[in-house]
Formats: structure tokens, C-alpha cells, sequence
């Protein structure tokens, strides 16, 4: 089953529709109309359970080679739930999965903010 469509999400206080493009066995893509900005939700099963939420945002920017000269860059950033066949109802790894949210919304995202410069 398939998340609602269009997905849209907000970056940089703009928001881009996400119109599913694809829907394969146990996956879906969301992509925006110029192609820069992708949502995956896959779920593999085998020893574990295996969920992953995944946005890959690309974007045109200066070659830090060649000035003159523009390139693609892109990033990604997901989260994945790695949880065994049995032993976890889904409201339990909710429940995990939102202590794990407040951790790194706390303080305006300080934690994602200090991950990024590189603390640990």
C-alpha cells in the first residue's frame, strides 16, 4: 500500500509536491517535477524487517574546480527501522521512534545542528 499522492515536502520554506512516479514491491517513488528532489518508502523482509523513509535532494551550484562552470550536488538523508520479525509490536517501535525524534528536535534541532559540525 502506498502513501498518499502527491507527497509534498518543505525545504527552505518551499513546498514541492512529490507525484508518485513508481510503485515496485514493497516500494514507492515520489519525485518532484524537475527531478531535483526524491522520496523512497521501501520495506524489505527477511532476518529483520527493514523500513527506510529516504529523501535525496540535488541542486545546480558553482564546480568548486571550475567556477565558470556549474555542477550537480546532491545529499540524502533518511532513517531506517531495523527491527527483527517478532518482538516489537509496531506501537513499541513508535514509541522508540519518537523518544529518538524528541532527542534530535530538542533545542531547535541543537543536536542535528552539532552532528553536522561534526561533533559525536
Amino acid at each position: 500500500m502506498s502513501f498518499t499522492d502527491p507527497l509534498s515536502i518543505t525545504i527552505a520554506a518551499a513546498t514541492i509536491p512529490l507525484p508518485r512516479v513508481s510503485v515496485g514491491s514493497g516500494s514507492s517513488d515520489y519525485v518532484s517535477a524537475n527531478g531535483l528532489v526524491r522520496v523512497n518508502a521501501s520495506s524489505a523482509y527477511g532476518r529483520r524487517t527493514r523500513r527506510v523513509l529516504r529523501v535525496d535532494h540535488s541542486k545546480i551550484t558553482a564546480d568548486p574546480f571550475i567556477p565558470a562552470q556549474n555542477t550537480k550536488v546532491s545529499m540524502s538523508n533518511y532513517i531506517v527501522f531495523d527491527v527483527p520479525p517478532a518482538g516489537y509490536s509496531n506501537s513499541e517501535a513508535l514509541e522508540v521512534y519518537a523518544g529518538f525524534k524528541a532527542l534530535f528536535t530538542a533545542s531547535s534541532d541543537l543536536l542535528i545542528t552539532k552532528l553536522l559540525g561534526g561533533e559525536s
